[in-house]
């Protein structure tokens, strides 16, 4: 007959090592966001900028979304019409052991076209603004920086025209925009516009690309 002051020692014992093993799991996620960063960039659709950064070695995650707008919850119906203010954007976590913010802003000038105000190729509107949404002084500093050495450069012909604002809000978009060229490559957005911009990155950063 089993003892019932052994059992309930058993169970203690097995509750306690359960909230340690959770609580070691909590830390080492806490841990890890800890460590990485977050980079807020609208360059056009978000679908090309999106199946860019998910190549880049370093970065963890990328989510497309809506930010620097006016309405809360926006949905894609509404942002395409101009009138919420927010731009297609995609949100970057990365690791900054790995890459650094000036290493993604390298990518962000050379993937479109600075200078184009409120279009990219064939998308017009504000929503496809080019604009660097800051998170903290630093990457303000360095997005200013970059932007000016640039237009000093006389790479471009025409002026710089990209927005530099600091981050407030940030609204995912729905689901169907979510990776969208890896779940749609074979459509015709994909093959025409966002697949020649993928094989140009590919040829200029093919040293920062994922193994």
């Amino acid at each position: 007959m089993r003892s019932p002051i052994l059992y309930i020692i058993f169970c203690l014992l097995t509750f306690q090592l359960c909230a340690n093993n959770n609580k070691s799991k909590i830390t080492k996620t806490m841990d890890n966001l800890n460590k990485y960063d977050t980079a807020t960039f609208g360059a056009g659709c978000f679908w090309c900028v999106e199946a860019i950064y998910q190549q880049l070695e370093g970065v963890i995650s990328v989510t497309s979304g809506y930010a620097g707008g006016k309405v809360k919850n926006p949905s894609y119906q509404e942002v395409c019409t101009g009138e919420t203010g927010h731009a297609e954007i995609c949100q970057i976590v990365f690791d900054p052991a790995k890459i650094s913010f000036s290493d993604l802003l390298e990518v962000f000038w050379t993937i479109h076209d600075p200078t184009s105000l409120n279009k990219q190729g064939a998308d017009h509107g504000t929503q496809y603004r080019s604009v660097i949404f800051y998170h903290d002084e630093q990457q303000h500093k360095t997005a200013v920086n970059s932007r000016q050495k640039l237009d000093d450069s006389g790479v471009y012909p025409n002026k710089i025209v990209t927005e530099i604002s600091k981050f407030k809000e940030f609204y995912k978009a729905e689901n169907y925009h979510q990776d969208y060229y890896n779940q749609n490559s074979s459509q015709s957005y994909c093959t025409y516009v966002i697949q020649p911009k993928l094989n140009k990155f590919k040829k200029t950063f093919q040293n920062k690309m994922k193994k």
